[in-house]
């Protein structure tokens, strides 16, 4: 099986897993995914977050996503439980197209990593 047609089956797998467990069914939005992967690398699941505090953890998820392929690296938890990351790399100028792409890639590793789909 070709890699983009590998990458397609596993996304369509993992929005309709995440999309029943947290949307009841309606399709889940790649930013959507995002939070929730920085809500589960924060670990404070049964709280509600501000906004500023949602843009943080999709910054929090975007750097772990990306972290894999060397655009960052984990230094700390803060004294509220809350990740930091420094960035070792600059992002290279992506399209949108190619940025969905890559972000779809990393979330898709994400989550084989974790055996939440197979």
């Amino acid at each position: 099986m070709a890699r983009d047609e590998q990458l397609k089956r596993y996304w369509e797998e993992l929005v309709e897993k995440l999309s029943a467990q947290f949307a009841d069914g309606d399709p889940l939005e790649l930013d959507a995914i995002i939070y929730l992967v920085g809500v589960q690398e924060l670990g404070q699941h049964h709280r509600t977050f501000k906004k500023d505090q949602k843009l943080d953890l999709m910054h929090i998820a975007i750097c772990r996503l990306l972290e894999p392929y060397g655009y960052y690296e984990f230094e700390f938890f803060d004294e509220e439980g809350w990740p930091h990351y420094t960035t070792k790399e600059e992002l290279p100028a992506l399209k949108a197209g190619e940025q969905s792409v890559l972000m779809k890639e990393a979330i898709v590793g994400y989550f084989l990593e974790r055996e939440y789909i197979v």
